[in-house]
């Protein structure tokens, strides 16, 4: 039941991507564009993830269970830290270089090329080598 749950989800969310245009290098990067060719429509690509969003969190804080019976995950930390803003900037560093984020370059390998797959395993590459970098950011100072 939980496989077809995420296949559900999953071609949903894929669709999503491919009508809203979310897998378009070039309408990407033309909405982070703002001092130059700027495209607005993004907005209500976010506008239409946000507002569902934010309904399901309020739906979700009320709850115990999950519709499948599992436990509610506990909600995120609030806080803001370094490795929340370090990752924040690294994934909008790619995001603008490349017009991709995660979703949209999976989805995008249907579309052939080599430069999907590219981006796919140097992606792979930095989750890979993400915890290490982490525990050698998170060591402490040395004494002085």
């Amino acid at each position: 039941m939980r496989g077809l749950f995420a296949s559900i989800a999953g071609g949903l969310f894929g669709a999503g991507l491919f009508v809203s245009g979310m897998t378009d290098t070039r309408k990407v990067q033309g909405w982070l564009d703002i001092f130059g060719d700027w495209d607005p429509t993004l907005a209500f690509v976010m506008g239409g993830a946000i507002i569902p969003m934010a309904i399901a969190w309020q739906i979700a804080a009320k709850r115990r269970y999950a519709l499948l019976g599992d436990a509610m995950p506990p909600p995120p930390e609030p806080k803001l830290g370094r490795n929340l803003v370090l990752g924040s900037v690294l994934f909008g560093m790619g995001w603008g270089l490349v017009g991709l984020c995660p979703g949209p370059a999976i989805a995008s390998l249907s579309y052939g090329g080599v430069s999907g797959f590219v981006f796919l395993g140097s992606m792979l590459l930095g989750m890979l080598a993400m915890p290490g970098f982490r525990s050698w950011l998170d060591r402490p100072a040395p004494a002085q």
